[in-house]
């Protein structure tokens, strides 16, 4: 919607609408919001300007921070609609029946980079979609890239902290990237991915999605299956080269948010077909770790694709700020049907996720619109910054128990049993976790191989000596000819910059 500005920014006139006076904070109209309260023309400034001390004070504290990974992003409402029936393997009710359709919206995000930076990087593309479901929000929350690099919460903070600025310089920081990586060799089949063509999507449209972890589809009677979700592109996989992205970053660093405002405002709405991956729990149990590990994928040979429904993205924010900003993911958002499994980088995100949207946009950020769910909320937690919403008026603030209640949440959680010792395990690096990554290594066909060495070479090579062999050693375990290339290659480009 267009507005213009009229007579000395006092009043404001939107298309399609009539014109509206400014006002101060508590709605008073402004005479004249373009100039100091001052004693005379040239006189000093009075404190009493109650209308620009209230202005200067919003303006000081408009920024909210940072996300700390998915900084930069885009956004945009859409609908989910079922196309194959599912409910023989769970109750949610957004799988219900063919045809059903539910809102959505969804964000994409580079990863590990800044609000400012390119959206041409190289780096993973967080793929999130918020259900407005009527049993409440399911935000199911991955990547572009279908596995991860690390398998155990715990690591998170310390990997994320390679990827970002060193500590002393302000410099993005080759040693800690590939020290980290070189010391958690589980990665390397992320890697693999992300220094593959997939690195750098053309565009947001152009980029399948991925769960990344194992959930849980639940049936009635507690009972589950295993599952993966994949989003397919309908616009077909598109990248950019190395060599396109740099240019890019330097003449149209939000490519992708432009690309897709401007897709859905010309009604070229991009979509995705939903599929899932299957296994159930005796396969999970033949399987072993590998079918709840974060670093690897099922393969679709043994567990095929099953399509499920089209994510249709067909409408824009009316603002940016108030929705694609304050826009709050967590996979700890799950209804009815849909549980976790034990994947313990999973486990992590359900509580990190929630308790980042606390700090950054405050305890009720479940409050804001786009936020906050179709369904009716009550859950006596009270008061805190923001509560816009009644604060449940005068309704006790307690739940002093119901049994019926408690029978009823049952089915929303899946019937597994564990037994163990407590303790902090240390899941040891065994030959399977190399396996996948030269499997994709030797899946690559000559010239996406010779782009694949290329990329890492060209990032590896400033990275100190000690700590690019050790990551020479972990590509050489996936596949002796992968290791082999990328050490030939940085030598030849250190010998190069050195001549």
């Amino acid at each position: 919607m267009k507005c213009l500005i009229l007579s000395l920014a006092t009043t404001v006139l939107c298309q399609g609408q009539k014109s509206q006076p400014l006002t101060t904070n508590d709605g008073q109209p402004i005479d004249n919001d373009m100039s100091l309260l001052t004693v005379g023309q040239d006189g000093p400034a009075l404190l009493q300007d109650f209308q620009f001390i209230e202005k200067m004070a919003h303006f000081d504290r408009e920024r909210i921070p940072e996300r700390v990974v998915h900084a930069k992003g885009s956004g945009a409402y859409g609908y989910f609609e079922v196309t194959k029936d599912i409910t023989k393997l769970t109750i949610a009710k957004v799988f219900s029946s063919v045809g059903k359709r539910t809102r959505v919206f969804t964000r994409f995000s580079t990863v590990g980079q800044e609000h400012g930076s390119s959206d041409s990087v190289r780096d993973p593309r967080g793929f999130a979609v918020k259900f407005y479901t009527e049993d409440g929000n399911w935000d199911l929350v991955g990547n572009n890239l279908p596995v991860f690099f690390i398998r155990d919460a715990t690591k998170f903070p310390d990997f994320v902290h390679t990827q970002k600025r060193n500590p002393q310089s302000g410099l993005p920081d080759p040693d800690a990237f590939w020290d980290f990586l070189s010391k958690s060799p589980e990665s390397v089949h992320m890697v693999t991915f992300l220094f593959s063509d997939l690195g750098i999507p053309e565009a947001l449209p152009f980029m399948n999605g991925f769960g990344v972890h194992a959930f849980k589809l639940v049936k009635a009677d507690g009972d589950y299956n295993y599952v993966k979700f994949h989003w397919i592109t309908e616009q077909g996989i598109r990248n950019l080269t190395s060599a396109q992205a740099a240019i890019y970053a330097g003449s149209d660093k939000d490519r992708d948010r432009k690309q897709l405002f401007n897709t859905i405002k010309n009604k070229k709405y991009p979509s995705w077909k939903m599929h899932i991956q299957v296994m159930t729990k005796e396969q999970a149990n033949k399987v072993g770790p590998a079918a709840i590990d974060a670093t690897k994928i099922w393969p679709e040979d043994k567990f095929p694709l099953h399509e499920v429904g089209r994510l249709v993205l067909n409408q824009n924010p009316d603002n940016f700020f108030a929705e694609t900003e304050q826009s709050a993911f967590t996979p700890g958002h799950i209804v009815r049907g849909i549980d976790f499994s034990e994947d313990k980088m999973l486990m992590g995100r359900v509580f990190a996720y929630g308790d980042t949207h606390r700090h950054r946009l405050g305890t009720n950020y479940l409050q804001i619109p786009v936020n906050r769910p179709n369904v009716t909320v009550y859950n006596n937690q009270r008061d805190g910054a923001m509560s816009v919403l009644g604060n449940f008026g005068s309704r006790p603030n307690y739940f002093a128990g119901d049994g019926q209640f408690a029978h009823t949440l049952q089915s929303n959680v899946a019937k597994s049993r564990y037994s163990g010792q407590i303790g902090r395990y240390i899941k040891e690096v065994t030959p399977d976790d190399f396996t996948q990554a030269g499997e994709l290594y030797r899946k690559y066909d000559s010239a996406q191989r010779d782009r694949l060495i290329k990329a890492i070479a060209s990032h590896l090579k400033d990275a100190n000596p000690t700590i690019r062999e050790r990551q020479f050693k972990v590509f050489s375990k996936a596949d002796p000819d992968y290791g082999s290339r990328v050490k030939a290659a940085v030598n030849s480009l250190l010998k190069k910059s050195q001549a």
